[in-house]
């Protein structure tokens, strides 16, 4: 099915809205049978509409997939209205570990324990529980240790379309992400 120009913008807010959860661009593409940049053009018309018109949602670009999601700054009419209480804040241990995952990913959880200094096993199951990271294969080590990288979930808490938005690490000579990181099934340090 091939959606006409007109109707392309309508069609992707259907199938966003559908989801609650990002859809993969090529996903898009295949549904609507249309290229990816014709995709990803009516993608931004779209975010540009919903953010113009002020509109209580938001199309939000988070790598290679966008999701529908309710405006922020609506966020407290949103909680009484669901009377959801305020998301629980990140611990200082929390937002250290989750740093430690975001920049240096995938890492096992002995090197996260190496690089604070104690144990991180709590907050490590915490942020899996929270869904901010996930289990992403293991070490090919003694004892294969699992590893751990940043999920969509934590893109999307934090504001970031990728991890290459993340601020420089002070005193990093190079960019986030530009270490060598350890192959799921090869041998690394971590």
């Amino acid at each position: 099915m091939t959606v006409e120009t007109k109707d392309l913008e309508a069609a992707v807010e259907a199938i966003l809205f559908a989801s609650g959860e990002p859809v993969h661009i090529e996903r898009i593409c295949l549904a609507l049978g249309v290229g990816r940049p014709e995709a990803e053009k009516a993608l931004q018309r779209l975010g540009d509409a919903c953010a113009f018109e002020r509109r209580g949602v938001r199309v939000v670009r988070l790598e290679d997939a966008w999701q529908l999601c309710s405006a922020p700054e609506y966020a407290p009419c949103i909680r009484r209205a669901l009377e959801m209480r305020k998301a629980p804040r990140l611990s200082p241990p929390a937002l250290e570990v989750l740093s430690v995952i975001a920049y240096y990913q995938p890492v096992t959880r002995a090197y996260v324990d190496q690089v604070r200094g104690v144990d991180s096993a709590y907050t490590v199951g915490l942020l899996v529980d929270r869904g901010l990271i996930e289990e992403c294969g293991r070490l090919q080590a003694p004892g294969r240790p699992r590893l751990y990288r940043t999920t969509q979930h934590f893109l999307r808490s934090f504001h970031l379309t990728s991890l290459e938005d993340l601020p420089p690490l002070p005193g990093a000579e190079e960019p986030p992400g530009a270490a060598p990181a350890p192959e799921e099934e090869g041998g690394g340090a971590p």
